[in-house]
């Protein structure tokens, strides 16, 4: 590839490759034709999702974002097409969402001729975007997409957007692609001061009425596991603004709700009775606060934030601990006293009975015909257990969800918290479905492919593009049922199963070097473990595969045409 020369337009389908990225949704036109042409040459690898408007595209590229914690991808032609992109733009870098955008742009030699669909989408994009860059030259476009990925999820993350002329698409170039690592005057992850560590658990080891706020920063850095350990840990009542709901199970016992103008009644007068304010990875928005002057002023507040740009800017805080709260958090977490704060917390818990009875009651058990926003949630509560993702729009409905949904995993509740953009609800949701492979399915997943066998030589890890591949020989246990009623053996079948996303293999009881050696699955499971997902393929005899997932997203796809096993037997199972 280093010596051969691409067109600029295929050097685009092997940047996304080579980033990992193997589904795209967008919107044709004349200006990014070309790489559409090579979208048709690269579907086996890379997968196009064809939206019916460009707004919609970058609304399922945030969905998924949302729901896996990768970047999403969209793409549009240039004029209207990447004019149509701009809301979903501007939601991403309100709600930090990692998001690559590609347009296509006019020939280089007609920029600013105002040329049939030419806009200027650089400055347009400009103040909606962490990035953006204009390609005029083929050879520019490996460098600027590694940069373009790395800034999107990197740091606080938000939207990219990368403008291509058709004349850089055309042209010839030699492709060389080198993931970026770093970027001058860029420090997307700044150094966190011992000094604050040190003050901000003099605080709380003090305080007798302290409280949590936290905000998606939790969730952003993957730090579900560190926050956990520190709520139990200090004892400390916590409560969510609207984007940080699902990091914390809503069941946990020191989870007292969600703050706001929508928010639980007990939160939100408390905020102003507390003595020590800890606000983890949210930004103070109007929405939390209302009148900033009057907002907690009776407390100390520590903020733990990674976006220096957000400390101080809505609210004056003491102690500001600037950096992943996944580090920061551990740190502190390390070093305060465990305690309880069980008179306290029986506050929030005094005041939440009188919201049930003034306000809840009426919402969840009304006397009125029809079904109300607050039973169609409760029904989804008992139906998923709390293990669904939930996307909502904008409204009254959104509030109703963040309110009265259950959860119990992280990168679960998915809507538009700073933009409040009507219609995103339904593009994001399919997004976030492709996005993610929930727990159900990887349980239906387990029982098809167990007692599936394969040789240890039909493993195929390839760390360039994060997937991990076995041939499996396997029953067709979804033809069980069919094959009892025509009185014979389950069928066989050879399929690929086929892991994304995946950070790296461990194994046990697995040895490459006896090739001989066969494999049989028992089951496949799920354990969420700092911010990511194992998946456990068990084995017969001691045996185990760890497949790390930055999200699960597992496909399994016939290969051959089913047979009937030679031995005609079928395994037992009990019920």
């Amino acid at each position: 590839m280093k010596n051969k020369k691409i067109s600029g337009a295929e050097a685009v389908i092997h940047c996304l490759l080579n980033e990992g990225v193997d589904l795209v949704w967008g919107y044709p036109g004349g200006a990014i034709m070309p790489v559409y042409d090579e979208f048709y040459k690269f579907q086996d690898k890379l997968k196009h999702v064809l939206a019916r408007h460009e707004q919609g595209a970058i609304h399922a590229a945030q969905g998924y974002a949302r729901s896996s914690g990768r970047v999403g991808v969209a793409i549009a032609t240039s004029g209207p097409g990447a004019t149509n992109l701009v809301t979903g733009i501007a939601d991403a870098q309100i709600d930090s969402t990692p998001v690559v955008c590609i347009t296509g742009q006019v020939p280089s030699h007609l920029l600013g001729s105002d040329a049939f669909q030419e806009t200027d989408i650089i400055g347009i994009s400009m103040p909606v975007t962490k990035w953006n860059y204009q390609i005029t030259k083929a050879s520019e476009i490996p460098e600027i997409f590694a940069k373009a990925f790395y800034i999107a999820k990197s740091g606080r993350p938000g939207p990219v957007l990368i403008d291509i002329t058709k004349d850089a698409q055309f042209e010839l170039c030699k492709y060389a692609y080198q993931k970026c690592d770093g970027i001058r005057s860029y420090f997307p992850y700044p150094v966190i001061n011992n000094d604050s560590i040190d003050s901000a658990v003099a605080l709380i080891n003090k305080a007798k009425k302290p409280f949590i706020v936290w905000g998606q920063g939790v969730i952003l850095g993957k730090a579900e596991e560190e926050f956990k350990n520190f709520v139990e840990k200090s004892g400390i009542p916590a409560a969510w603004t609207i984007l940080g709901l699902s990091a914390l199970p809503t069941s946990h016992e020191l989870n007292v709700g969600m703050v706001g103008m929508h928010g639980n009644y007990g939160p939100n007068i408390l905020t102003n009775k507390c003595d020590l304010l800890i606000a983890i990875g949210m930004r103070f928005d109007d929405r939390v606060t209302g009148d900033p002057s009057t907002y907690a002023s009776q407390a100390k507040i520590i903020h733990l934030e990674i976006d220096p740009a957000e400390v101080d800017k809505n609210i004056k805080v003491d102690v500001p601990v600037i950096g992943n709260c996944k580090e920061s958090l551990k740190m502190i977490t390390d070093k305060i006293d465990k305690r309880s704060h069980k008179k306290w917390i029986s506050k929030f818990d005094d005041l939440m009975k009188i919201e049930f009875d003034k306000v809840i009651k009426s919402d969840l058990s009304p006397n009125k015909k029809g079904l109300t926003m607050g039973e169609s949630i409760i029904a989804i509560n008992d139906y998923t257990k709390g293990d669904a993702i939930i996307v909502t729009d904008v409204g009254q409905h959104q509030m109703v969800a963040c309110r009265y949904a259950n959860f119990i995993r992280s990168k679960s509740n998915i809507t538009s918290g700073g933009l409040g953009t009507m219609g995103f609800a339904l593009p994001a949701a399919m997004g976030a479905k492709m996005g993610a492979l929930d727990r159900e399915d990887l349980k239906v997943l387990s029982a098809i492919v167990q007692d599936a066998v394969f040789p240890v030589t039909e493993i195929r890890w390839d760390s360039a593009h994060r997937r991990l591949g076995l041939l499996l020989n396997r029953f067709r246990w979804e033809d069980n049922e069919k094959a009892k009623r025509q009185g014979r053996d389950v069928e066989r079948v050879q399929s690929l199963l086929v892991f994304e996303n995946v950070i790296k293999v461990a194994s046990q009881g697995v040895d490459r070097a006896q090739t001989d050696m066969v494999l049989s699955v028992l089951s496949l499971n799920a354990q969420e473990a700092n911010g990511a997902e194992n998946v456990i393929i068990t084995l017969a005899g001691d045996g185990a595969i760890r497949v790390t997932c930055e999200a699960i997203e597992v496909t399994l796809k016939d290969v051959a045409r089913p047979y009937l096993a030679l031995s005609k037997k079928t395994p037992q199972h009990p019920a």
